[in-house]
């Protein structure tokens, strides 16, 4: 029998309005990070670890971030939990997907942290089932995770990669993954 595992929810239905707003010409999953699509980036992290995936897309509606997460959570429900990984996190690697995905366990929310900085992908265990398909709005699971915290069961993991906290909200914040991208560890 083999061992169960999470599986990695990746948000890729938003708007990217910001990223817009902001000056970008495409739509920032589909901007290009060291000439690679930002989502195809994220895609091959996920793959590289072998676990379960699966792309959460637009529905054409006004949706939010807790939509998502409830869509992508009902279309795994046999999931021995979830890492929820938007899909902007182009500089994630596979390795600190693994690191995350072997901290859950039992009931306990693991968030990883970059240098004490919250990022994601964010994982649920399989208790989190009901919440997590609960929820709606743009909120995404923040009160779970408070609540979490709040109970003593949120796991804070350090990994060493900036790419969980380094999101592709802006052309800004695309320049600057592209510089971190192109420094030598």
């Amino acid at each position: 029998m083999a061992n169960p595992q999470p599986s990695v929810i990746i948000l890729a239905a938003g708007r990217g309005e910001r990223y817009r707003a902001s000056g970008g010409s495409t739509h920032k999953l589909d901007a290009l990070l060291g000439g690679i699509p930002v989502l195809q980036r994220v895609l091959a992290a996920v793959a590289e670890t072998g676990l379960e995936a699966h792309v959460v897309r637009p529905l054409g509606d006004n949706s939010g971030m807790g939509d998502s997460i409830a869509r992508g959570v009902k279309a795994t429900p046999d999931a021995d939990g979830w890492l929820i990984l938007p899909g902007d996190l182009g500089l994630i690697t596979a390795d600190s997907i693994r690191q995350v995905a072997a901290a859950v366990q039992g009931d306990t929310v693991v968030v990883p942290q970059y240098h004490s900085r919250r990022g994601h992908p964010v994982a649920f265990p399989a208790e989190c089932f009901a919440a997590l398909s609960a929820l709606t709005g743009d909120s995404g699971a923040a009160a779970i995770v408070r609540a979490y915290r709040e109970a003593g069961r949120v796991l804070d993991l350090s990994v060493d990669d900036i790419g969980v906290v380094l999101d592709i909200d802006s052309l800004d914040d695309l320049n600057t993954a592209e510089q971190t991208l192109a420094t030598p560890p």
